[in-house]
């Protein structure tokens, strides 16, 4: 069974290659973004989980 990362990951995969409208054979390009894209988010929420004072405004 997936954990939630790899279904996030898979999840913005095929999201990205509906929007760009590109053929399957390119899966491998978007889940590679993908997953640069969800790991990046994920260690931004933790950075701002464990310290709440950090702000992404400027």
């Amino acid at each position: 069974m997936k954990d939630q990362l790899e279904e996030r990951i898979d999840h913005r995969t095929e999201e990205m290659r509906q929007v760009k409208g590109l053929p399957e054979e390119r899966r491998g390009e978007f889940r590679k973004q993908a997953e640069k894209d969800v790991k990046g988010e994920k260690e931004t929420y933790e950075q701002l989980k464990s310290d709440p004072s950090i702000t992404t405004n400027t």
